[in-house]
């Protein structure tokens, strides 16, 4: 071998190991992220709720009051002008609320949310399949909910309870709930024993915003308001007097309560 091959070697070898680097490491940056809370509302006829008072009057003609407010959202999703829809999943996918617990009408979500422009949300009221698993909740309030293991088990998605005077002016309890609803084989007296199927009556809300922005280390907050009077009037108006103080064995008048719901859900600012 040469002189002149092995200097030319050398300067190769010298070249490469002296030549500077200059491939750039691409990483994803992290986004930019603030909080959301959400705060529950309840109304009657734009009003307050107020409870233990016989004052209100549904489309029926019924006069009732309001003794308990209590249900269960999940699945709660964030859908951007521009992006991705963002699931509430961690933590806590599932938020219960009771009137009667004011620590339980805000809801501080746990989950970073990206920052920007939010056109609308949705959630499930009540739960689905997977999330309505019996003995879920050890405690209470949530374990209070629970559906009987004989009609469905799981939990109730919503329990409102009060009292109507019926057609003798008699006030009278009402049970207006709903859950997992039953096929029977005996329509005329409910017979647990003739349950042949059950049907899932979870249903979904979708509501705009009103361009709702999320920024950088901010807690931006949605006002969600629940008109009750809604329940009881669109599409169906409900007849205490029909439908009678407990419909949980009923899946026709379970199936009417998850109708009434598509519009009982808006957004305040």
């Amino acid at each position: 071998m040469n002189k002149k091959y092995l200097t030319w070697m050398l300067g190769v070898l010298l070249f490469t190991n002296c030549k500077k680097d200059n491939t750039k490491v691409i990483t994803n940056p992290i986004a930019d992220t603030g909080k959301l809370k959400i705060e529950f509302n309840h109304t009657v006829d734009n009003l307050p709720v107020q409870l233990n008072s016989n004052i209100y009057i549904n489309e029926a003609g019924n006069h009732y009051e309001l003794i308990d407010i209590m249900y269960f959202i999940s699945d709660f999703t964030l859908y951007p002008h521009i992006g991705k829809p963002q699931l509430i999943d961690d933590w806590t996918a599932i938020h219960y609320i009771d009137i009667h617990i004011p620590t339980s009408l805000y809801w501080n979500i746990y989950d970073p949310i990206h920052t920007g422009v939010y056109d609308s949300i949705s959630f499930i009221f009540g739960l689905n399949e997977q999330r309505n698993q019996s003995f879920a909740f050890a405690n209470p309030p949530e374990s209070n909910m629970f559906w009987p293991e004989v009609l469905g088990g799981g939990y109730h998605y919503m329990m409102i309870n009060g009292k109507w005077l019926n057609p003798l002016n008699v006030s009278t309890p009402f049970d207006f709930h709903l859950g997992i609803g039953q096929i029977y084989t005996d329509t005329i007296h409910y017979d647990v024993n003739t349950i042949t199927g059950f049907v899932q009556n979870y249903f979904k809300v979708t509501l705009p915003l009103p361009a709702l922005q999320i920024t950088k280390d901010n807690t931006s907050t949605i006002i969600l308001n629940m008109a009750i009077e809604s329940w009881f009037k669109t599409p169906n108006t409900w007849n205490h007097n029909y439908w009678g103080g407990s419909i949980m064995q009923n899946q026709r008048a379970l199936q009417t309560v998850k109708e009434n719901g598509f519009d009982v859900f808006i957004i305040h600012n």
